[in-house]
């Protein structure tokens, strides 16, 4: 008999744990986005229905599959293709909208106002790269996703590597890349007459050997492998973020969390191999070096020394391999997608190919670009400008609130991403005037602050505290590139080009950027 009453307690209890889970279980998947859907549209906002665990996800998926099975024409405009599924709902339901990734709603933010409020409040409006999914902390990393005062510690010793006189000194570097690059351009055009590349894996490889010089002091064969590696686990990200996530499904042995795993441990005992034996060379009293990774380090000293070597005084080493995955992710990708769109522009617009290459002649003929005039291009500046508009790399910004907030008149449930899609922003009518969809560099001629109405409405590095800190580096070398580029030759896309940009992370072209390049005879 007391067995028997021992057993039906033991049962009672598993029934109670059983029923109190499968209740939070519950209100997670269910009963919490829906409480966040009704307070969303007492404020005015309209979507979809919420749908168990998968939200949009399933229609946004299939209309991205839809507009990519096929290209465009070259001046039809992107927005279509690249966030089919966001330009449909705002056409439903207005710019005060909504989406469902899985359970989390999408907010879309198009005022002014809100967007610097959301921007200028960073500790009340965060990052969100991990919401979806643990496993995308492998690749997003680095001082992109950190809040509070690791962040801020974090900026304070990273800055230095940014400073404009440290920008100066990696012109060398950035030189060095794109003569070897271009010599061999030339060379093919000297027995061909032309030649066709396809810039995007070209600018890809060039990037990631700048970075490699300027990062590490090492030329692409030494960082290469790193490239590889951060390429493949990009793919692996995206694929991530484009499914459902079930709570603790990062664990479980599949094919791809284990593959992410083994990727991320050989980028990071790599990248600990060349962190440790600078340590060490500058433990011994070898000077840092001039390179970026030398410059992170020292800095990280003097913040150590400032604090008295208190615990959590600088950064560890751990830290230090996130800001460099970083480095090599984000300085290669943006550069090198800016410099493939610029060269799609230019070849469908060569007068402003001809009036960049004037202004080029007119300050440096066929010599060697410099630090100071070329940052003084006007019209390479209004071009990069423009492409960054129309084409900004990151196609939207995204924050989360992890608790209540207040923005503007609305208060924002805890669970929320607030998205600001600056690729529709960049295209708005009214901030940007009657010719918003069409390129015209001609806009920014007084610079950025004159051709939009907002300054909210132009946010390809994002704005306020959090503002992207290498934007002048990526500035910085795109124009070197396109400077050394429009010096030696002429281009225009090759007929086997189609346009098809999409977004990875970051957008890109689908199908390559087939591009014919011409020497110019001097």
């Amino acid at each position: 008999m007391e067995m028997e009453v021992m057993y039906k307690s033991i049962a009672a209890s598993f029934a109670v744990v059983f029923l109190i889970y499968a209740w939070k279980i519950l209100n997670w998947a269910w009963f919490k986005p829906k409480s966040i859907e009704k307070r969303l549209r007492q404020q005015g906002f309209k979507g979809n229905s919420y749908r168990f665990m998968v939200g949009d996800l399933k229609e946004s998926s299939m209309m991205l599959k839809e507009t990519m099975s096929k290209p465009i024409h070259v001046d039809e405009d992107i927005v279509q293709r690249v966030m089919p599924h966001v330009v449909k709902t705002i056409e439903t339901y207005g710019n005060n909208s909504f989406t469902w990734i899985g359970r989390m709603p999408r907010v879309h933010i198009m005022e002014p106002d809100l967007i610097k409020d959301i921007l200028a409040n960073h500790n009340f409006f965060q990052k969100n790269h991990h919401a979806y999914n643990p496993l995308t902390k492998f690749l997003l990393t680095g001082i992109g996703s950190l809040e509070g005062d690791k962040w801020a510690k974090h900026r304070r010793i990273i800055s230095p590597s940014f400073h404009l006189e440290k920008l100066k000194s990696m012109l060398p570097a950035f030189y060095v890349s794109y003569d070897e690059l271009l010599t061999k351009w030339e060379q093919e055009c000297s027995s061909k007459g032309s030649v066709e590349i396809d810039l995007f894996p070209t600018f890809d490889t060039l990037t990631s050997d700048v970075i490699s010089r300027v990062a590490f002091g090492s030329s692409y064969g030494e960082g290469g492998r790193i490239f590889i590696l951060l390429k493949e686990l990009m793919d692996l990200t995206v694929d991530v973020m484009r499914s459902v996530y079930v709570p603790g499904s990062s664990f479980l042995p599949t094919k791809r969390n284990k593959r992410m795993r083994e990727v991320d441990g050989e980028i990071k005992a790599r990248l600990s191999g060349i962190i440790n034996s600078r340590v060490k060379a500058m433990k011994a009293g070898e000077p840092s070096g001039d390179d970026l990774l030398g410059t992170l380090l020292e800095s990280n000293f003097k913040e150590i020394e400032r604090l008295g070597n208190k615990k959590n005084a600088g950064m560890s080493i751990e830290d230090v391999i996130s800001e460099c995955k970083l480095f090599y992710f984000a300085g290669q990708e943006t550069t090198g997608i800016l410099l493939t769109w610029t060269c799609v522009l230019l070849s469908r617009h060569p007068e402003w190919q001809e009036r960049a290459r004037e202004e080029i002649f007119q300050v440096f003929g066929n010599g060697k670009p410099d630090f100071d005039r070329v940052q003084g291009l006007k019209i390479v500046s209004m071009i990069l400008y423009e492409v960054l508009r129309l084409y900004p790399p990151v196609i939207e910004l995204t924050k989360v609130t992890y608790e209540e907030q207040k923005l503007g008149n609305l208060t924002i449930p805890a669970g929320v991403q607030l998205m600001m899609p600056s690729i529709l922003l960049h295209r708005d009518q009214e901030m940007w005037g009657a010719d918003s969809k069409k390129f015209n560099p001609g806009r920014f001629a007084d610079g950025v602050s004159k051709a939009v109405k907002s300054p909210f409405f132009y946010i390809p590095f994002s704005w306020g505290p959090r503002i992207c800190v290498g934007q002048n580096f990526a500035l910085l070398q795109a124009k070197m590139a396109l400077t050394m580029i429009l010096q030696r030759f002429t281009f225009d896309l090759s007929p086997t080009y189609a346009h098809a940009p999409f977004t990875v992370l970051t957008m890109q072209p689908q199908h390559g950027a087939q591009v014919v390049f011409r020497r110019i005879k001097g």
